[in-house]
């Protein structure tokens, strides 16, 4: 049976007299941010704690400052997935997955490493934290972890391909001036062949800046 690792972080938030504080853990791993620089010092006091400082990296996601913003980006974490793969030295793709693909359930076609393309598709799901552009396909191949076929390979492999030509690419937060919500969505309306259902897509903006974007197939 195929495992996977799952990461539990814990979210700590305290705020008092218009400040805030936000504490992060990941086992021994931790972001401490907010304007309450006095808890901060409490914290340092009470607690063993190196030196704060800016984040730079934090659970394979690095994190980069400018005069632009902040920019959230998995480079590293890219290039590690495509030598563990094997395709480090692969060619380059310039799109994730065709247009106007056909991928269903493959009955007729033999089997592939269950485990493995569960691991792998696990691990894109977990990249796509920062990369939106490849939240649709990761959602495409997601849909056959119970029973992966070749085609179903050779998309993975393809994404693999994509994101071996755009490393560098993640997410900017920049300051707007504002902090307007404004979301959007849409369907492809019975897009499946397999069961006719519709594959929705959403994504939001607070202040400008993309936080929250999904693939989902609809269960109806």
């Amino acid at each position: 049976m195929a495992t996977s690792k799952v990461i539990q972080i814990t979210l700590f938030i305290r705020q008092s007299q218009g400040k805030i504080i936000a504490l992060i853990i990941y086992v021994d791993d931790m972001i401490v941010t907010g304007n309450d620089y006095d808890s901060m010092k409490y914290l340092a006091s009470e607690f063993e704690m190196r030196k704060l400082r800016d984040l730079k990296y934090f659970l394979g996601i690095e994190v980069a400052r400018s005069k632009h913003g902040i920019f959230l980006s998995q480079r590293k974490y890219i290039l590690d997935l495509l030598y563990e793969t094997g395709m480090l030295g692969c060619k380059p793709v310039n799109t994730p997955i065709e247009q106007n693909h056909k991928y269903f359930l493959c009955s007729s076609v033999a089997y592939t490493d269950k485990g493995r393309y569960q691991r792998l598709v696990g691990k894109l799901i977990y990249l796509s934290h920062t990369r939106p552009d490849i939240a649709y396909v990761v959602n495409v191949v997601s849909q056959f972890m119970h029973d992966p076929r070749k085609p179903h390979v050779d998309v993975v492999e393809g994404i693999l391909r994509y994101l071996k030509s755009t490393p560098g690419k993640g997410i900017l937060f920049s300051k707007y001036g504002h902090l307007r919500v404004e979301g959007y969505t849409d369907a492809d309306w019975a897009g499946s062949t397999d069961d006719r259902r519709s594959t929705s897509g959403y994504f939001t903006f607070v202040g400008g800046n993309l936080v929250i974007w999904r693939e989902v197939k609809n269960m109806w």
